[in-house]
């Protein structure tokens, strides 16, 4: 008999507890491999404690194995940021989980948009997008338009 994966706690959390930001280490590293530095458009520890952030991470016991956040954009709508799984949680469905904490937290603050930037070499990224209602969209806020790496998705919401 096959056990079912524990779900994980996934809590608003500090970025710069250490093994959160080991865990953002590792995303910058990952992301580092795929992308030109221009088109990686990565939020630092500092900037992911900033007022206008929520940062979320997902806990197995003691281990943080996964994070995301949302910035808020002057009231308009969020967006998301920074979603990463640790491979040795890959395929325990945590990513979905992070979206539906970053979803409660957009509806939470009364908005009923979020959108996102992601790469074209993620399929899985853009795959776990779709699954959760993101659809492509044009580039917002001040990304560049002409960046071929980059995929545009967003989501309406109910409040």
């Amino acid at each position: 008999m096959m056990l079912e994966p524990a779900k994980p706690l996934i809590e608003q959390a500090d970025p710069r507890l250490p093994t959160v930001t080991a865990l953002i280490a590792e995303l910058d590293a990952y992301m580092t491999a795929l992308y030109p530095a221009e088109s990686n458009h990565l939020l630092d520890i500092d900037a992911l404690a900033a007022p206008d952030i929520r940062f979320f991470a997902a806990r197995f016991e003691d281990d943080y194995l996964g994070c995301g956040a949302i910035k808020i954009h002057e009231g308009a709508f969020t967006e998301v940021k920074r979603i990463f799984v640790s491979p040795k949680a890959r395929g325990l469905g945590v990513g979905k989980y992070i979206i539906a904490a970053l979803e409660a937290e957009t509806r939470k603050l009364g908005l009923s948009l979020m959108r996102l930037e992601t790469g074209i070499y993620q399929p899985e990224a853009l795959a776990l997008f779709e699954r959760a209602g993101f659809t492509r969209c044009g580039p917002f806020a001040d990304y560049p338009t002409d960046d071929p790496f980059s995929v545009f998705m967003e989501k309406r919401i109910t409040l």
